[in-house]
């Protein structure tokens, strides 16, 4: 317990400090959506591609990995249809609907790669950007379709969908890096040194954006959306991941990679999305500082079973 304690307090130490520079030194929204732009395009697809494109991902049960996040992704998607009418009893209205999917299922990479990261070095950043390649694409469709059905005004064609897809850089950067490493591509001298200095960034910044990111006001206010959004990505999604790297024989490191990636609160991303195709922003943001604050219980707990 105390291991996993000592790799999470920098990652909230970090998230606290955005917080509060966004209140004290940066108040202005202009200067952190640059920051997180230049995480999002430059920084983080950077660390992705050093890091994948210098892993022997032969070494690794890479497949294994990816695979039960995405079933646990696609479990925890079914559940959020299953409890969809329940949540309009309760007066959830569709918009609001949207951002308790996104928040149920999506998850926040710049939080998983650096708890897995202080846990197991290079191979947890390894298994941690396979996850990235295995849930970011679907649940990028996934998140576009329930706002195209349940928020947006006008339906997205299938031709605008596709363009959301190709233009998300976390998706190119895993394709490079995995292409770099089967290929067998060298990634050495001032171009490695280049990238590793980019991506060693890339989490400090993404996750004081993160912490700049929180709206503390909403946690007066919790109704039946935010608590069923919490639930599902603390408590349910990493217990059915949790399930499936366990039927999949998944131990040690790759157990914890699973599970960390499945317990992160969700994507800051998922806010961009809802304001952009008409989802119940305000509530996301909600969610998502429920979220952030609770997983500083819940993914030690979760880590410290599973270790």
């Amino acid at each position: 317990m105390l291991v996993v304690l000592n790799a999470l307090l920098p990652v909230f130490m970090l998230i606290a400090l955005g917080l509060i520079l966004r209140r004290v030194l940066l108040p202005d929204d202009i200067h952190w959506v640059g920051l997180e732009r230049i995480v999002y395009y430059v920084l983080f697809p950077a660390l992705l591609i050093v890091t994948l494109g210098r892993a022997d991902l032969a070494s690794v049960p890479a497949a294994d990995v990816g695979f039960a996040l995405l079933l646990a992704a696609l479990i925890t998607s079914a559940l959020c249809f299953v409890i969809r009418p329940l949540l309009a009893r309760l007066g959830v209205s569709g918009p609001a609907f949207t951002s308790v999917f996104q928040g149920a299922t999506r998850f926040q990479t710049y939080v998983a790669l650096s708890v897995v990261g202080n846990l197991y070095g290079t191979t947890g950043l390894t298994l941690a950007s396979v996850a990235t390649v295995a849930m970011v694409p679907i649940l990028n469709v996934l998140s576009v379709a329930v706002m195209t059905r349940y928020a947006a005004s006008k339906p997205l064609t299938h031709w605008q969908v596709v363009g959301l897809i190709l233009r998300n850089p976390l998706i190119w950067a895993c394709l490079i890096g995995i292409a770099i490493s089967l290929l067998h591509i060298p990634l050495g001298g001032p171009v490695f040194q280049f990238g590793t200095a980019l991506g060693n960034a890339s989490l400090a910044v993404g996750l004081l954006v993160t912490g700049a990111g929180l709206r503390l006001d909403g946690l007066l206010r919790i109704g039946p959306a935010a608590i069923a959004a919490v639930l599902l990505k603390l408590v349910v999604m990493p217990l059915i991941a949790a399930a499936l790297a366990f039927s999949f024989h998944l131990d040690g490191a790759n157990l914890a990679v699973v599970v960390c990636c499945a317990a992160v609160p969700t994507s800051s991303s998922a806010y961009v999305l809802a304001r952009q195709m008409g989802g119940d922003a305000p509530l996301l943001a909600q969610v998502i500082t429920l979220q952030t604050a609770l997983a500083a219980i819940t993914m030690p707990l979760a880590l410290a079973l599973v270790r």
